[in-house]
């Protein structure tokens, strides 16, 4: 039974039985192992070219290294090796008809893990968030960025609906350099029982800290670009007007809020290159071409503060990159691209990279988040210090520099978010899969336990 309180075609009956029960998923995922398996050994007679292939896949990461840390002919050099290794491969193994046996293990090992993630997935909830029911607010302020994701508020017609539903909103005039605390607080000097944001993540988190401080309920309407928060709560990003459903059928989630030095964040805290980037006031119109520029002196320590960090008792030297998340993220993803599992564990997500050569580029290629040059792990506090009094973050998106050393830590179940009852979740990735799990699955005679990790409720 799925948080709507309909069953999905993926649950396991008690039987284990069903066209996409994770007992056959899993099943399936290990038949399609071994048909890779196959796929390789058909093709070990010609095991150099495997060989061959690999090491194009190590010197396009070595091309991307040298194209993104040198400039002039050194990039040039590293951007046709980035892209005439994997072409090289392609045509070496279709010439010597190996394709074939690399479309097959390599379509057979995708279906695999594909099959083995909604298998473990079928023992998990759609959301793994603790939810309970909620009254209507009396009085709820929303306050509406008119700009941001290029205009949602006025193409779903959001000012209409909110207000249909009997709640104040307050459009950012962004002439006058609005202040959201501000008119946050002085909605709740006023008697709002209820404040939410349709905007960006960093304006989202700003007037969520002041929801937390006054214990109200906090809605988010995804009328953002990315919408990263919104998504990991489950909520329709392509429907803005969907998320004003928690103000007339709404259920409430108890979530966590990251913190830096008082400054409240939804998302990431980013450090490093990054955020060195994101400083320039040419990023916001040329993001491609700034980087490029920067990124020279940034990996090669010519530019930027130099940084070291302790997450609790770890310390993380001289990181290129830090990204410190509010809750972790499911993969190792240095920009938060991903999305986080849950956001109520009341811990912090890493995610350091520190890649000095061709070499360990090459080996980031081949082996991706578990590469040496990427540390990732969870804590509950994190301090960032550097040899500059002050230090560039990019904080939800907004850059800032904040006196070193900087400080970030979790405040867990601070939230009180507002969400629509009925909503499409996002479903869970893992970070990597099982497998000693799922052959469990697919050979135990009684259907496993679900994962404890599910949103309960208690309507």
């Amino acid at each position: 039974m799925n948080a709507t309180g309909t069953t999905s075609a993926a649950e396991p009956d008690g039987s284990g039985r069903g066209v996409r029960s994770p007992r056959a998923l899993a099943r399936l995922a290990l038949l399609c192992v071994a048909g890779a398996v196959a796929a390789v050994v058909a093709g070990a007679g010609q095991w150099l070219i495997l060989l061959l292939g690999l090491a194009g896949l190590a010197l396009a990461g070595a091309g991307i290294w040298w194209a993104l840390a040198h400039r002039g002919v050194a990039r040039l050099l590293g951007a046709l090796l980035a892209i005439a290794a994997p072409i090289g491969v392609l045509v070496l193994y279709a010439a010597s008809g190996l394709w074939v046996v690399a479309v097959a293990a390599l379509a057979s090992w995708t279906v695999a893990l594909a099959c083995a993630r909604s298998a473990l997935r079928g023992l998990r909830r759609p959301h793994g968030m603790h939810s309970h029911s909620a009254r209507r607010p009396r009085r709820a302020v929303l306050i509406m960025n008119p700009r941001s994701g290029g205009g949602k508020v006025g193409q779903f017609g959001l000012v209409e609906r909110a207000e249909e539903l009997g709640a104040r909103v307050i459009l950012l005039d962004l002439d006058t350099d609005p202040d959201p605390v501000a008119l946050a607080r002085q909605a709740v000097a006023e008697g709002a029982d209820l404040l939410g944001v349709a905007g960006g993540d960093g304006t989202q988190a700003l007037v969520a800290g002041v929801a937390a401080e006054h214990g109200l309920p906090f809605i988010v309407v995804t009328a953002g670009t990315r919408n990263h928060f919104a998504m990991d709560l489950g909520l329709d990003r392509d429907d803005p007007a969907s998320s004003l459903d928690a103000l007339s059928d709404g259920v409430e989630l108890r979530v966590d809020l990251g913190d830096m030095g008082g400054r409240p964040f939804v998302n990431t805290a980013s450090f490093g290159a990054y955020a060195e980037i994101v400083q320039n006031p040419d990023y916001r119109d040329a993001k491609a071409a700034t980087a490029l520029d920067h990124l020279p002196d940034l990996l090669a320590g010519a530019a930027g503060a130099t940084l070291n960090a302790r997450a609790d008792e770890e310390r993380l030297a001289a990181p290129q990159a830090l990204l410190v998340s509010n809750n972790p993220y499911a993969r190792a993803d240095p920009l938060g691209g991903g999305r986080r599992p849950r956001v109520d564990t009341g811990t912090l997500g890493v995610i350091a990279i520190r890649v000095d050569s061709a070499a360990q580029a090459a080996e980031l290629a081949l082996r991706g988040e578990r590469a040496g040059g990427i540390t990732s792990l969870t804590c509950r506090r994190v301090v960032v210090e550097s040899d500059e009094e002050l230090i560039p973050v990019a904080v939800d998106g907004e850059a800032l520099t904040l006196p070193a050393p900087v400080v970030c830590t979790v405040r867990p179940g601070a939230l009180r978010v507002r969400v629509p009852r009925h909503r499409p979740g996002a479903p869970y990735v893992a970070p990597s899969v099982d497998w000693r799990r799922v052959v469990r699955l697919a050979f135990a005679r009684t259907p496993l336990p679900r994962e404890k990790n599910q949103e309960q409720s208690d309507d």
